[in-house]
Parts: structure tokens; sequence; C-alpha cells
């Protein structure tokens, strides 16, 4: 699933074109290197956000193409930051 996709699905941000421009703009990492907002997300894969100067990093936990609002937080967990 598209990286942009999946930040919306999983509700980690709210709309597809602020994950779109999220991406494009260096704010997000896929395992440590900057993505792109068609970068293939898989389980297992560790997803970096910065918000400001808020950083938020979660590891992908499953990649559902749809996912009510009860199970879209299953679909990662949240990690300590380094």
């Amino acid at each position: 699933m598209r990286l942009d996709k999946f930040l919306k699905v999983s509700r980690v941000i709210k709309r597809r074109t602020v994950a779109n421009e999220a991406c494009g703009a260096g704010r997000v990492t896929l395992n440590g290197k900057p993505a792109k907002p068609a970068a293939e997300v898989r389980e297992n894969d560790v997803v970096e956000i910065r918000f400001g100067a808020e950083t938020t990093r979660f590891r992908v936990l499953s990649v559902k193409e749809n996912a009510r609002k009860e199970d879209a937080a299953r679909m990662y967990e949240i990690l300590p930051n380094e």
C-alpha cells in the first residue's frame, strides 16, 4: 500500500492530501530513509513523522485497504523516540 494512503487509512493523518504534502516536504521517513508518497508500506516497517518540533515514530503492524475507526489504532504501534 502507498505510504500516503496508509497514513490516511490508519488515521495517523486525517487527509490523504495532507499526508502527500508531508511526504513531499521530506517530513516522513520510512525505515530511516526519506519517503515519497508512493513508497510501499509493509508490515514491520518503521515510519517517522515530524510535526513541527515533535517527532512520532511507529511500527506498521498490519496493512489494510479499509479500516473502521476502532480498527485503525491497531494498524500500528507507537515507538519511543531515539
